[in-house]
């Protein structure tokens, strides 16, 4: 019998969700108990008895970690914080436990297939980097440490979920926002607006208001989001992270963390900081050239901050480029955007969407059975809007890690977007989270869950999400849902001008994330302590404009607890997907040869192979910089106005 997708509750959430995980968490210690009972096994006997254990871990921690992230219900979100508690706990225990180490370690690699094999290194790598070779003494700290890490970032995360702030307004302060948004936010009693920090408010008002005084305000508080509770939270998660990171023979926390991914090391890490700032250097010095000449026609006298940025860069698109956002969203009614992605992708990978009306958390998620050749594959959740309580970026997380002939993969998309016209950077956004979507579910047939999904090296993660991002700019894709309010669909004449338009400002963007990415990276290293001004020194050197005086961004850097010091990698992945989407053909980004070669060897494999063996095999060849250098050399080039 095919195996079955997971069956949510239709009510009872927080007793089904503690069932759910405890059952499991006796599957991994019954397990666990058994692997290390002293009777004599085989190696596959062993691999295979961590293989199930780490099913059921896995399926815990996915569940438990998803809904703290998303359940409305606050009740249920604070018992899957005690549940992620009560995971990490026994992970931590299984990594340092001396016994099952020696059960493993003592294992026969002779005879095994690569996959077995690569399995068992795996899994003896991870203990010793858990530190399961150090004294007893040792080995109880780094569980003290792991348990109050887990708590950090719990409290981290939760303290940017609920601080949602709004600047309050006069109505005629709304002059430049598209007419859908001001009809979205009458005035109140008191007769002010109110603009809010989540996505959908926060986007476009530092697009389009006029206001400069008002985007600044509202930019202030956005960016002091955590603050200040979330200061002392980071002061310590650092800290510690240093200690495990020493404790486990690392100098340092970057050190530690570098050490499994394609990077290698902290100092590698440095050297790629620099060098994509020397690459991105001219690109951003022009765009920010341009935007403070464009702000001087407006106030000669007048200065750039990062409140002005999105502002500026859509009025030079504008006015440059002739291509008016504001115009642009007209196309992109959010339920058109959606089926269109859908078809998209299912044609370009072969795959079909079957929606599925079972049980899930909240009315507005939508749930979808994933086939291709007439079998299911797997099961997608979207949940794509704001509300209180929820995850306020946008990712994907793991319902069902795929086991093959066990274990359905089902993966769920938590995005914040608005419900009615969305921004075309938000449809390049919802392209980009359902490449993460459909990695899991396609790299989903494996017989190691440790390789299930997205399992690749973190700093490949984000390429395949990355290169599915060109085909939101694709004028033939975006023909097949893009229509305005009559039912005309967007003309290609205009998403070529909106590729051209694109060109500018991806200096200053990439400069934005080079900033970021010493951010990650410095605050790790070196621990200051004004974590305020370090971020300020760091975006001031590599991401073009300092911080704004009183904002404080890295208690709000959501990824700080996720990435850790690693942020790096959406620059790194970048690199990578430039030179992935080299292989495609511009004119024919439907062309299935290509597309379903790129499936079977980038995505189908999941963490079953080094990434730079995937890449290589799909190439055939390594990777280079050169496709990115030569997107990010392009200059711009002016439209006419029609």
């Amino acid at each position: 019998m095919s195996p079955q997708p997971l069956a949510l509750p239709a009510d009872d959430w927080s007793d089904w969700l503690a069932g759910y995980v405890t059952d499991r968490l006796e599957t991994v210690a019954e397990t666990l108990a058994l692997l290390a009972d002293g009777n004599a096994r085989d190696t596959a006997d062993v691999l295979g008895l961590w293989n199930d254990a780490d099913i059921a871990l896995r399926g815990a921690d996915s569940a438990a970690g998803l809904f703290v992230e998303v359940h409305p219900d606050a009740a249920v979100r604070r018992r899957g914080e005690e549940l992620v508690q009560q995971v990490d706990r026994v992970r931590t225990e299984r990594d340092l436990d001396r016994a099952l180490y020696d059960v493993v370690a003592a294992t026969d690699p002779a005879g095994l297939d690569e996959q077995a094999a690569r399995m068992r290194e795996h899994v003896l790598r991870d203990f010793r980097r858990g530190g399961v070779d150090r004294d007893e003494q040792t080995r109880a700290r780094l569980r003290v440490i792991a348990e109050r890490l887990t708590v950090l970032e719990q409290d981290f995360g939760r303290a940017i979920r609920d601080d949602v702030r709004a600047i309050r307004l006069a109505p005629d302060r709304l002059a430049g926002l598209p007419d859908d948004f001001v009809a979205a936010h009458p005035p109140a009693e008191d007769g002010l607006v109110a603009v809010t920090t989540d996505y959908p408010d926060y986007r476009p008002f530092r697009a389009y208001a006029r206001d400069a005084e008002a985007r600044r305000s509202l930019t202030i508080e956005f960016e002091s989001r955590g603050w200040p509770v979330n200061d002392a939270v980071l002061h310590e998660m650092f800290d510690l992270r240093h200690e495990k990171a020493r404790l486990v023979g690392y100098d340092s926390w970057p050190d530690y963390d570098a050490a499994v991914k394609m990077v290698g090391t902290g100092e590698a890490i440095t050297e790629f900081i620099e060098r994509i700032s020397a690459a991105a250097a001219a690109a951003g010095r022009r765009d920010l050239d341009a935007v403070l000449a464009r702000r001087r026609a407006d106030d000669p006298a007048g200065t750039v901050d990062r409140s002005d940025i999105g502002y500026y860069t859509e009025l030079i698109r504008r006015e440059q480029f002739d291509v008016d956002a504001r115009q642009v969203r007209r196309y992109f009614d959010f339920t058109r955007v959606r089926a269109g992605l859908l078809e998209v992708t299912g044609r370009l990978f072969g795959l079909e969407y079957r929606p599925v009306d079972v049980p899930r958390w909240h009315p507005e998620v939508t749930v979808y059975d994933v086939y291709a050749a007439g079998e299911r594959r797997g099961r997608i959740y979207l949940d794509l809007h704001p509300r209180d309580g929820k995850y306020k970026h946008a990712a994907q997380f793991d319902l069902v890690s795929g086991v093959t002939d066990r274990l359905l993969p089902e993966g769920v998309l938590v995005c914040n977007f608005s419900r009615g016209l969305m921004e075309h950077q938000d449809v390049v956004t919802l392209f980009h989270e359902f490449g993460h979507l459909i990695h899991h579910v396609l790299g989903g047939r494996q017989e190691w869950v440790r390789f299930s999904g997205v399992a690749t090296e973190w700093d490949f993660v984000e390429a395949p999400s990355q290169m599915l991002e060109e085909w939101a700019w694709d004028a033939a894709i975006l023909g097949m849902f893009a229509v305005d309010e009559t039912g005309a669909a967007i003309p290609a004449d205009l998403v070529a001008r909106m590729r051209a338009a694109k060109d500018f400002g991806k200096g200053i963007a990439i400069q934005t994330q080079v900033g970021y990415t010493a951010v990650s990276y410095l605050l790790h290293r070196d621990r200051p302590a004004d974590h305020t001004g370090a971020v300020s020194d760091a975006m001031a050197r590599y991401g073009v404009l300092p911080a704004l005086p009183g904002t404080h961004f890295q208690t709000s850097f959501g990824h700080l607890a996720g990435y850790t010091s690693a942020y790096y990698t959406y620059l790194w992945s970048l690199v990578i997907a430039k030179d992935l989407f080299s292989a495609f053909d511009p004119a024919d980004l439907l062309d299935p040869a290509v597309a379903q070669r790129y499936r079977d060897l980038i995505l189908a494999p999941g963490g079953s192979r080094n990434a730079a063996d995937l890449i290589t095999t799909f190439l055939g060849r390594p990777t280079t910089f050169d496709a990115f250098a030569t997107w990010l050399n392009r200059a711009p080039i002016p439209q006419p106005a029609r």
